[in-house]
């Protein structure tokens, strides 16, 4: 025979007995409650837990109490998981082998919203305990749907929707009854009910304690519907589908009559839904659970508006789990009856191996992860904090090096006559920290090409030519950079490149030269400062004179050849025959005549206009050239 259960009132015989549903041979084993421990001798108006192994007392406020312990909320959420429950002694010494356990339970109704870190830590160590190491022990779990099934033996099942379960709050003691409250709103149509869906602990003590030769009272249903409200409001075109608001979003606001109603029925709906939730502010706080069906744009209707009494991040709330259809009275009943109404199906332990076989053999087998080696994460070492001192010592070189490398000279020489000290120095090296590969300012000077800024290192500060190049300069990226004068020779091979050979220009290079010239006691400049000559006055007008030679040379001959080029073609010219001009034809005076007259008359272009006389004339200069080149052609040939 099937029968029809209340989740809130099942049978203690039967949910004594239940196991959650898993796959073949995972079934979860349940030990018998043990028998209930000795009580004082009660009243007729005795109250127990069933969760925490039939704990008594004496009267409400010792049971609200024992309803906020952490003993409690540690066996609800253990009994949740498919677990036993403790006693009271073996929960204190749980508690007492944990290194960081909190003290127990709160009495502030602050604390009260959460649940203490010794419960926490004590679920979280016992679910790691129940994971195997190996995945191959790890059993297959069914697919998780909205509908938690548990398992009766011998052939009977149960299911409850999993939303209707605490997630990480445990219950707390519903004296008066569990409420809920359950909404929906679309296409213009809203329904609203506040329920209760348990009945009252007084109310299930007087079902008890009612004598057995008294005949029973009528049982009251267990479900009661306390509040309810419809309305409807025009806020949708028929059989178009999408409130006014959505459409005016996407395409536009539309400015006809309709949709000027629909606006208004939108504001309408949504003030008085909002009305009526006011209205319900007492009952709705008392509500378990808040069911809300409603679009992502309806939805703004309930929550997250000023003075909302829904708040957006409530725990309470929860949607329908399975499809619903246009919100009228007579749905939110159909809905509740569905939340509330366990699904009860009677199978035996061989029907349900083969559904659970069938599964297994439906799913893909799992592929293999090839276990790779965990990379060891490099060292990251944190940026050391620079001092103030560091940090304006840094901006010096920073304003240094930009000013060289742009040939500000006299902005340098102020900078210089204030920090030149500070900085170290003209031969000081450049720190690593700028990402610098030349070693000196005088390298930087060289290569940025600027002249006047090289000279004025050289003969002012007598900064040092031979200060090698930092070795992570590559020979092929100063390709580009070698020098393009003929009395210059390359680097030895092997030695260490400087400010010379760093110079992009002559006009650089020259600079290093006559600093060699003038004082050539100073450095090592044709040794280690790979300077290839000493360029002195008389050399640079001598190099002068010859370049003035050489151009004046140039120019000769330029000139001779264009005089023999002249002779040459004085004494290829042929004498050409006269060719005189075709006489134009006498046209009678009498017959037709063409437009503008005869091509060879002197009137040939008359009335014509400037566009046309031009093309005309053209024509009449390259047929005479045509002329002239058959002329020449058999001349040429012999």
């Amino acid at each position: 025979m099937k029968h029809t259960y209340h989740v809130f009132s099942l049978p203690p015989d039967l949910v004594e007995t239940l196991t959650p549903r898993n796959l073949i041979g995972q079934t979860s084993t349940r030990q018998p409650s043990p028998s209930p421990a000795p009580q004082i001798a009660q009243t007729g108006s005795a109250r127990g837990c069933n969760i925490c192994l039939a704990a008594a007392f004496f009267d409400v406020d010792e049971q609200r109490l024992h309803f906020r312990s952490d003993w409690h909320r540690y066996n609800v959420k253990i009994r949740l998981s498919g677990g036993n429950p403790v006693t009271e002694s073996a929960f204190a010494q749980l508690v007492d082998g944990l290194e960081d356990s909190l003290s127990g339970s709160a009495s502030s109704d602050d604390e009260n919203s959460h649940d203490s870190d010794a419960v926490n830590a004590l679920v979280s160590k016992i679910r790691r305990s129940s994971l195997s190491d190996s995945p191959e022990d790890n059993p297959r779990k069914a697919p998780v749907t909205a509908i938690a099934w548990f398992h009766s033996p011998p052939s009977t099942q149960i299911g409850v929707y999993r939303m209707l379960f605490p997630l990480d709050t445990p219950p707390s003691a519903h004296l008066g009854g569990r409420k809920w409250a359950l909404f929906m709103v679309a296409g213009g149509h809203f329904a609203g009910a506040v329920v209760r869906v348990s009945r009252a602990v007084a109310e299930q003590d007087d079902v008890v304690s009612t004598k057995v030769k008294r005949k029973p009272p009528k049982p009251k249903p267990e479900t009661e519907v306390l509040s309810h409200k419809t309305f409807h409001r025009y806020t949708t075109r028929r059989k178009q589908g999408g409130s006014q608001s959505v459409n005016d979003n996407s395409k536009g606001a539309a400015i006809s009559a309709g949709a000027m109603l629909r606006r208004y029925g939108e504001q309408a709906l949504r003030d008085d839904i909002r009305n009526l939730l006011q209205d319900w502010a007492e009952d709705i706080h008392e509500c378990e659970r808040i069911f809300i069906r409603a679009s992502v744009s309806n939805r703004r209707t309930f929550l997250d508006y000023e003075g909302c009494i829904i708040n957006k991040g409530d725990d309470r709330l929860r949607t329908f789990p399975f499809p619903t259809r246009r919100p009228t009275q007579s749905e939110l009943v159909r809905c509740l009856q569905e939340l509330t109404q366990v699904k009860v199906s009677y199978l035996t332990e061989e029907a349900l191996r083969a559904q659970d076989e069938a599964f297994l053999a439906s799913q893909p087998k799992p592929k293999p992860q090839p276990t790779q080696p965990v990379p060891e994460a490099p060292d990251k070492t944190k940026p050391q904090r620079l001092t103030k001192e560091e940090e304006l010592q840094r901006e010096k070189w920073n304003r240094l090096l930009d000013m060289i490398s742009k040939g500000r000279l006299e902005p340098l020489k102020v900078f210089w006559d204030r920090e030149g000290e500070g900085v170290g120095g003209v031969d000081m090296l450049i720190p690593e920290w700028t990402g610098d590969r030349r070693a000196s300012l005088l390298q930087v000077a060289a290569q940025s090409g600027h002249e006047d800024v090289t000279r004025w290192l050289l003969y002012e500060l007598h900064a040092d030519p031979t200060t090698p190049v930092s070795a992570a300069w590559t020979k092929a990226e100063d390709g580009g950079n070698e020098s393009d004068a003929s009395d210059i020779a390359a680097p030895p091979v092997g030695s260490r490149r400087t400010a010379y050979d760093l110079a992009q220009s002559r006009a650089v290079r020259d600079v290093f030269r006559r600093c060699a010239s003038d004082h050539p006691d100073w450095w090592d400049w044709f040794g280690v400062a790979h300077v290839p000559s000493a360029l002195s006055k008389e050399k640079e007008e001598e190099r002068d004179d010859k370049k003035k030679q050489r151009r004046k040379g140039l120019r000769d001959k330029m000139r001779e050849r264009e005089a023999r080029e002249r002779e040459r073609g004085k004494g290829s010219e042929i004498d050409l025959p006269v060719v005189e001009p075709p006489q134009p034809k006498k046209e009678p005076l009498d017959g037709p005549r063409r437009l503008g007259g005869s091509s060879g008359s002197a009137n040939a272009v008359s009335g014509l206009s400037p566009e046309m006389r031009a093309r005309v004339e053209r024509e009449q200069r390259a047929r005479a050239a045509e002329a002239r080149l058959k002329l020449l052609t058999p001349r040429t040939s012999r």
